[in-house]
C-alpha cells in the first residue's frame, strides 16, 4: 500500500466530468447524434476529446457553421440525457465536508449543463464556479484554473487542482497549480504530468484548519507511474 500523503493547501479547484460525476453514456450518444445531425463522417464511431470546450469541438469539426447554434444544439441534448449519470465514489461526502470559502468547481462545460448535472447528482453547487462560456481560453490554456483561484482570493500555488484529463492537468500546472490526478477517463500514464494521482477521491480526507486545509490521500504506486519500475 501507498504510504499516505499529507498536502497543505488554501484552495481546492475540482474539474467536474470524471472527477466528480460520470455522464461518458450521454457526452458519447449526444456528440454521435450532434455529428450525424450535422453531417460529420463517422459519427456513429465519434470520440469526443475529454476535457475540451465543446466550442472548440464544433469549430474543429464544423468550422462553417455558426459556432453559437451548434452549442446551443449539443448543450440542449446534453441537459435533456442525463438518465445514466453518476457520482463518483467519495465525492458526496467529501463536498459537503468543505467549507464553502475553500473550493470552486473549473469546468469547460457550460454553466447551464454544469448546473443541469450537479443538481440531477444531487450534488452541492459551490458558492464560485468557473465555466467553459466563462472564459475566453480553455484549457489547456491555464486561464481557466487562474481565474478559479482568484476566484477563492488565492494565489494559484495555494491551490490544489482535482484533474481526470491530461488538457486539465496541464491547465493546473500552467496556472501554477499543484495537480492532484484522478484515475477513470485516463491511465497513468497519461496523467504524468501530475504532481500525485489517486484511484479515486474515496480516500480523500480533507481537514479545515487555521491556515487553510490538510489534504490526506494514499497516492497510486511508483511503479505504476514510473514504466522503469515495471517487471515485464
Amino acid at each position: 500500500m501507498s504510504e499516505l500523503i499529507c498536502v497543505e493547501a488554501k484552495g481546492i479547484l475540482f474539474d467536474m466530468d470524471g472527477v466528480l460525476v460520470s455522464s461518458i453514456g450521454s457526452v458519447v450518444r449526444c456528440w454521435r447524434r450532434w455529428a450525424e445531425m450535422y453531417d460529420v463522417p463517422n459519427a456513429e464511431i465519434y470520440e469526443v476529446p475529454h476535457g475540451m470546450r465543446a466550442i472548440e469541438i464544433i469549430k474543429t469539426l464544423r468550422p462553417d457553421i455558426d459556432p453559437v447554434e451548434g452549442m446551443r444544439v449539443i448543450e440542449d441534448m446534453e441537459i435533456e440525457d442525463m438518465a445514466d449519470l453518476t457520482v463518483l465514489p467519495g465525492v458526496k461526502a467529501l463536498l459537503e465536508s468543505l467549507p464553502q470559502e475553500r473550493w470552486a468547481i473549473v469546468t469547460s462545460a457550460t454553466r447551464r449543463l454544469l448546473l443541469g448535472r450537479l443538481n440531477a447528482a444531487g450534488l452541492p453547487v459551490p458558492e464560485r464556479i468557473i465555466s467553459g462560456d466563462m472564459v475566453v481560453r480553455g484549457k489547456p490554456d491555464p486561464e481557466p484554473y487562474r481565474r478559479g483561484a482568484e476566484l477563492l482570493g488565492f494565489r494559484p500555488e495555494e491551490c490544489v487542482v482535482v484533474e481526470d484529463a491530461p488538457s486539465g492537468v496541464g491547465a493546473g500546472k500552467a496556472a501554477g497549480c499543484r495537480v492532484l490526478g484522478v484515475l477513470g477517463t485516463h491511465v497513468v500514464d497519461e496523467l504524468e504530468e501530475a504532481d500525485w494521482i489517486v484511484d479515486s477521491l474515496e480516500g480523500l480526507v480533507v481537514a479545515a484548519n487555521a491556515s487553510g486545509m490538510e489534504l490526506r490521500f494514499a497516492p497510486v504506486s511508483e511503479v505504476l507511474r514510473d514504466p522503469s519500475l515495471r517487471s515485464g
